[in-house]
């Protein structure tokens, strides 16, 4: 056996042969630590595992962070972990409270994927071998790398708020090997296209749409909307909440997502016809089914379809007889609809960084994971504006001596 790591076996097993235990023994590791006068055990059902945490232990006393292993399990400490993000005593890597959208996404993962494999583990006992096992898991059954990541967020924001109360020594969680997908293209529906979409549309429902498609706003943002943050006069929009489907108003995403979008006039046209015939005004709701009820997603959804699905079939009918292939409309959903505000934006010459504060982006890095193909300039534009600019200050240079 490795130093400082001991075979255990169990009294009184049927297998058990001169003292040693032939079926399941444990493997027992220990550390010396300085600060609490004693030695710190812990028990594996493997030997490798054992020399795992004896590893990491001895790199946690060198940095003053080893402790008394901790008997709560990852269910235990992902109930609790749960329970103070909820009530906004922990908080996300910002400093915000967490969204009542993502608590509800993040115990979705733990519940399907994370506990049934890990839950009745201790929290300091998960080694990285045991995450890395359900990556492997995951991605074997068909699962993205994306989805496996964000399958892990849960359990990386759990042992975050574990090491820094020092629950634990080290985090299981880091240095994953998920492998990396390529980023597919995103589908952006055109502002002509769009205008057709918007105009196939019942009235009522137009100003929603349109507001999506020529201002950005997400679904929360626009079903939280009040009419007096649209402000006519100054062509601007201010985006001041959102909307939770359980929770009602809420905070909007992050501290970005607080913005003024430039009201174009195109958007304009369709929200004085929408406020004139619906009559709201002040506080109340702009979009919502009524002056304080917010529109419900999926009846918005189901009639949308229902208005481009007649679109498409006079459609079919037009191009039998003309003898030709159809064009059918595409169908995006409110949140992809915000890309074609975005496209606009780059299309007109916009800085990313204004792309960024009118998209509500929370880094200008996600601006450009998102968008960074749409923005001018390519290879060999860059190569000749360096050229054409060393060239000037290298004889800029020769002329001076």
């Amino acid at each position: 056996m490795p130093e400082g790591i001991e075979v255990r076996h169990r009294k009184g097993c049927p297998a058990t042969r001169n003292g040693r235990c032939r079926c399941h023994p444990t493997y027992r590791a220990g550390v010396w630590s300085q600060a609490e006068r004693r030695k710190i055990y812990a028990s594996f059902p493997t030997a490798d595992a054992a020399k795992s945490w004896r590893i990491d232990a001895l790199q946690a006393r060198r940095s003053g962070t080893l402790r008394t292993p901790d008997p709560t399990t990852v269910r235990e400490a992902a109930r609790r972990w749960i329970e103070l993000a909820q009530s906004g005593q922990v908080r996300d890597r910002s400093g915000r409270p967490y969204k009542p959208s993502t608590l509800r996404s993040y115990r979705g993962k733990l519940d399907g994927y994370v506990l049934p494999e890990l839950g009745d583990l201790r929290l300091d006992e998960v080694r990285r071998r045991d995450v890395q096992d359900l990556v492997d898991r995951l991605l074997a059954d068909g699962r993205k790398s994306s989805t496996v990541r964000n399958t892990l967020d849960p359990l990386r924001a759990l042992y975050r708020w574990a090491i820094r109360r020092e629950l634990v020594a080290t985090n299981p969680t880091s240095d994953l090997d998920i492998p990396m997908e390529r980023k597919g293209s995103i589908d952006i529906v055109t502002a002509p296209v769009a205008r057709t979409l918007i105009d196939a549309l019942p009235t009522f429902e137009r100003a929603t749409w349109a507001t999506a498609f020529y201002a950005g706003l997400r679904r929360g943002e626009l079903q939280a909307m009040r009419v007096r943050s649209i402000d006519l006069g100054a062509s601007e929009i201010r985006v001041e909440r959102s909307w939770d489907q359980e929770q009602g108003v809420i905070e909007p995403k992050s501290d970005t997502s607080v913005r003024t979008v430039p009201l174009l006039a195109v958007l304009r046209d369709y929200l004085d016809e929408h406020l004139l015939s619906t009559g709201r005004t002040g506080d109340d709701l702009a979009f919502g089914r009524t002056a304080s009820d917010p529109f419900v997603p999926t009846t918005l959804a189901a009639r949308t379809r229902k208005a481009w699905d007649v679109v498409d079939d006079h459609e079919r009918e037009a191009a039998e007889r003309e003898g030709r292939r159809p064009v059918l409309l595409p169908r995006p959903t409110l949140h992809p609809a915000r890309h074609t505000f975005a496209s606009t934006l780059i299309a007109a010459g916009e800085n990313p960084k204004a792309v960024q504060e009118f998209m509500g982006h929370s880094s200008i890095t996600v601006t450009f994971d998102e968008y960074g193909h749409l923005f001018p300039g390519n290879r060999e534009q860059a190569r000749t504006r360096m050229d054409a600019y060393l060239s000037a200050e290298l004889e800029g240079t020769t002329a001076g001596q």
